[in-house]
């Protein structure tokens, strides 16, 4: 962070893809993490950051997980790169302090306040689990399938059915 204007300054690293599971991602250099923990003013959690891998940029999440800082590489971000596991790539890296929200769509704000039972279950879940629900309904592209699936998310609060590949709350 640029002490004089207090500006987030992004960071340079060099790093080979890695694969985990079924998930790409790198580790960054000690001094990078370092560096990002100040920015963040943090080192536990999740942090918000922009990236740019190649030159291309995006919004992504660093992430703790089994003990090593990850940062995640779907698949657009490696292709846009033209990158893929094993190969190494330049990145810059900066902390993101911009909210990062995602809007309920209107289809399942109505459903839930039609249905108090499914509205109660939902309120109680943890915001993780509203989120993912949230999310999952908010990236899909058509009306059919956003009503189909605004009706499954119902129907799985009311512990009738799986939404999202989970059991009920």
């Amino acid at each position: 962070m640029d002490s004089e204007s207090n500006k987030i300054t992004s960071i340079a690293f060099e790093s080979e893809i890695a694969i985990i599971g079924i998930n790409p991602f790198v580790f960054l250099p000690e001094e990078v993490l370092q560096l990002l923990f100040v920015q963040a003013g943090k080192d536990k959690g999740k942090i918000p950051v922009n990236i740019t891998i190649e030159g291309h940029p995006f919004t992504q999440t660093l992430v703790k997980y089994s003990g090593y800082w990850r940062l995640y590489l779907n698949t657009p971000m490696r292709k846009a790169a033209g990158k893929e596991v094993g190969d190494t790539a330049v990145f810059t890296i900066a902390f993101d302090p911009n909210p990062r929200e995602v809007a309920i769509h209107t289809k399942l704000i109505k459903a839930l306040d039609s249905n108090l039972e499914a509205k109660l279950v939902f309120n109680s879940l943890p915001p993780s689990r509203k989120l993912e629900i949230v999310r999952y309904i908010s990236f899909l592209k058509t009306e059919d399938a956003i009503e189909k699936n605004v009706a499954k998310a119902i129907r799985f609060l009311l512990k009738k059915e799986r939404f999202i590949g989970r059991d009920h709350p």
